[in-house]
């Protein structure tokens, strides 16, 4: 064992005989109380993104293709199903689920109201797991081969804003020439929280977008496409673009939506700062510390000089010391902040209004990759910071230190 590590341990023990045992507990508290916090944050932020990213992906797929000229959703050329490329699109790396869909507005009618809306066809291979994960009432429309199904979902709060409930028949007035109507029946509510896509997107058969627009059934609006991986989106854009044929384009949820991802993004600045300031405050604690461990010590440096120990061997005692007083801290941290966002997870104890933030608890995803990252990071810029302080041994005299008291 190295003579260093072997003093400090002896200083750490005779710790809880000195004038500076509270003040360590408040060094150690102090750092303990800021790793909370920041494990915390990048708990929340994290789990915000996932959720709000998941919901804009539930409602629009991770990547859709659609033809060039499409101008917009209420405006799809068809795209024919029976394309060579749909075997290997299939097979490709990352792609979870291919499916179809068709957009077209409409405005839906009912005795006392109108509301304009826009109706989201899909297939018998439709992935509803999204919609299921935020069904409130009723039950998933059945889709099936061989006839048009005339079930339909309908938000939640649209229901409320229309009193409509489930099993009712609706009119729904297409925005085409000449004006055609169809009469659904509402099967199921949902409340993703999501008002810009509640407010705005109802789900039904594809058939009858197929019908009204005068497509054949294997004509489609586009496909869809689902990932397994997110963070391999951009990669997964560029072979996809690669496979699918000229007339084609390819085009990611981040592009689609940018305004909502760019938002999503700067959650990203305010972690780094959050996290910036906490490891700034708790290296300031940590030094404290250790210039009123060296004050202490005072007697004990003089000694040790008088005795021939360098400059430099004694500063790795105090910042040996230093690290333990870090370490603590870390460990209580790490129980109070998981500890707090495991609770957190399980009976969502923090409340949001939904109306203002898309979610109604505070979400917690554990990224335990970045959290180990931000505990090494802590610790490795606290002892940096303390290399400064601990230069003040050096200007310490053996002859006046060791008859301070």
């Amino acid at each position: 064992m190295k003579f260093e590590f072997f003093f400090a341990k002896k200083i750490i023990k005779e710790g809880n005989h000195s004038f500076s045992r509270p003040i360590v507990r408040i060094s150690i508290l102090a750092i303990a109380l800021g790793i909370a916090m920041m494990t915390l944050t990048l708990a929340i932020v994290e789990g915000f993104q996932a959720q709000i990213r998941d919901k804009i992906s539930g409602f629009g797929a991770h990547i859709s293709i659609a033809k060039f000229q499409n101008r917009s959703q209420l405006d799809l050329n068809p795209i024919s199903l029976d394309r060579p490329f749909l075997d290997s699109l299939r097979k490709l790396d990352n792609i979870k689920k291919v499916q179809s869909f068709a957009y077209k507005g409409a405005i839906l009618k009912t005795e006392k109201h109108n509301q304009a809306i826009l109706m989201k066809g899909v297939g018998k291979e439709y992935d509803w797991n999204f919609f299921k994960s935020y069904l409130s009432s009723g039950a998933i429309p059945v889709l099936n081969d061989s006839s048009r199904s005339d079930e339909i979902m309908i938000s939640e709060s649209l229901a409320k804003k229309l009193q409509l409930e489930t099993h009712d028949e609706i009119l729904l007035y297409f925005v085409q020439q000449p004006p055609r109507f169809r009469k659904l029946t509402i099967s199921g509510l949902y409340n993703t929280g999501f008002g810009e896509m509640d407010e705005k997107v109802i789900v039904g058969d594809i058939k009858h977008l197929q019908k009204l627009n005068n497509w054949d059934d294997r004509q489609v609006g586009g496909l869809e496409l689902m990932l397994d991986d997110f963070e391999k989106m951009d990669e997964s854009v560029d072979a996809i673009n690669e496979l699918i044929d000229y007339d084609l384009s390819a085009t990611s949820i981040k592009e689609s939506r940018v305004d909502i991802f760019n938002w999503l993004e700067l959650q990203d600045v305010n972690v780094i700062i959050i996290v910036g300031l906490l490891i700034l405050v708790c290296g300031i604690d940590i030094i404290s510390a250790l210039l009123i461990l060296i004050l202490e010590k005072t007697n004990t440096i003089g000694i040790l000089k008088a005795m021939g120990s360098p400059n430099h061997s004694i500063r790795k005692i105090f910042i040996y010391h230093a690290a333990y007083l870090i370490i603590s801290g870390l460990i209580l941290g790490n129980i109070f902040g998981l500890g707090f966002a495991f609770l957190q997870q399980e009976f969502g104890l923090l409340r949001l209004p939904q109306e203002a933030y898309f979610i109604d608890t505070v979400p917690i995803v554990f990224n335990w990759s970045k959290l180990l990252l931000l505990n090494l990071g802590t610790l490795i810029i606290s002892i940096l910071m303390l290399i400064l302080p601990s230069t003040i041994i050096a200007s310490i005299e053996p002859v006046k230190s060791i008859r301070f008291n």
